[in-house]
């Protein structure tokens, strides 16, 4: 293995350029190969990020081709574990967007080639990387709080119609898997019960309320922890414009308020500790391209340093997909009006 890791990316759409910026801007990461089925997209990254990279419009030709150590899959949803499957049996390493795939069986399968081929499996939650997260799951973990009562995400964000019509695996059942939960909520979904805790079950409702695709534009949900704490999740990509991210964290000692600008909210009874200042936090409320490109770094070098130090990278894929059967409980509970338990 060379001083450099050699990266690949799979799909070059809106998401590929994070990776490929990611990428590039790594001193131990070289960009050597694109694919996307447009060749003219993959020509376009190469030529902004890359200019010696070669471009490919089938993933198992690059494959064969080229000395890939690292894989990024930036694929439609529904095609993340063809591509990781035929990566992990090149032996080839995968960080994959989020979500892991879109059906159980299927993650379930990609996450065994990678343990089968002996290759790392990486999701990317870049919620997890940020310093008002990272300390509210500290505090919990903690104690600080006491007992857990409630943990609240509000994740309502805005998509125009004109951006489900940008690509026609948007706001399908098929490839995105789901709609306002599945692909622009699950990243608050994952984060919110990675700090407050396993969920148990759900009450939902979901529906596209305002745009006319077949997925859900709105969606209200209850949660019960394995703590005994509750919770209400609200996914949207429907209203206008959108919400800054919230997340609300409420135990018998204190209570955390956070969102997308910083802490709102930092009191603990009998304590004087005041709200910690952070500096790195998220958006895309309104526009999927204004998030920023510092979580995909952090998750391009974890997963360098994972092959490196040969540890699991830091959101495995047994990780990475409890978001996904958790939505997959939540559309279970909205088509059958049940109380649905969540199967990780």
């Amino acid at each position: 293995m060379s001083d450099k890791m050699k990266f690949a990316i799979v799909g070059a759409g809106v998401i590929s350029d994070f990776h490929a910026k990611a990428i590039t801007a790594h001193n131990e990461a070289e960009l050597i190969a694109i694919c996307d089925i447009e060749i003219e997209k993959a020509d376009k990254l190469a030529k902004e990020y890359a200019s010696s990279a070669k471009v490919y419009t089938n993933y198992e030709d690059m494959f064969a081709s080229e000395s890939i150590d690292i894989v990024s899959i930036c694929v439609p949803s529904g095609n993340h574990a063809e591509v990781a499957i035929a990566a992990a049996t090149a032996g080839i390493h995968i960080l994959c967007e989020k979500p892991l795939d879109i059906k159980a069986e299927k993650m379930t399968e990609m996450i065994a080639a990678a343990r089968n081929n002996n290759v790392k499996l990486g999701g990317v939650y870049q919620r997890r990387t940020l310093e008002a997260a990272i300390i509210t799951r500290n505090a919990i973990q903690e104690g600080k709080l006491g007992k857990l009562v409630l943990g609240d995400a509000y994740l309502k964000y805005y998509r125009s119609p004109e951006y489900y019509k940008s690509a026609g695996w948007r706001g399908t059942w098929e490839l995105d898997g789901g709609g306002a939960l599945m692909n622009q909520g699950v990243h608050g979904i994952d984060l919110i019960q990675w700090m407050v805790g396993d969920i148990e079950s759900v009450f939902a409702y979901a529906a596209p309320l305002v745009r006319d695709i077949d997925v859900e534009d709105t969606a209200v949900i209850t949660v019960k922890y394995k703590n005994g704490a509750f919770g209400v999740i609200q996914g949207t990509t429907s209203v206008y414009p959108g919400q800054e991210t919230r997340f609300e964290i409420h135990g018998e000692k204190g209570s955390i308020i956070f969102g997308d600008s910083g802490i709102k909210q930092w009191e603990i009874i009998d304590s004087n500790e005041g709200p910690p200042e952070v500096t790195n936090q998220e958006g895309g409320s309104n526009d999927p391209k204004s998030i920023s490109n510092q979580g995909h770094y952090i998750f391009v070098d974890d997963i360098i340093q994972a092959v490196r130090e040969d540890r699991d990278p830091l959101v495995s894929g047994e990780e990475a997909r409890k978001a996904v059967d958790l939505i997959l409980a939540i559309y279970e509970s909205s088509r059958t009006g049940k109380e649905v338990k969540v199967n990780y």
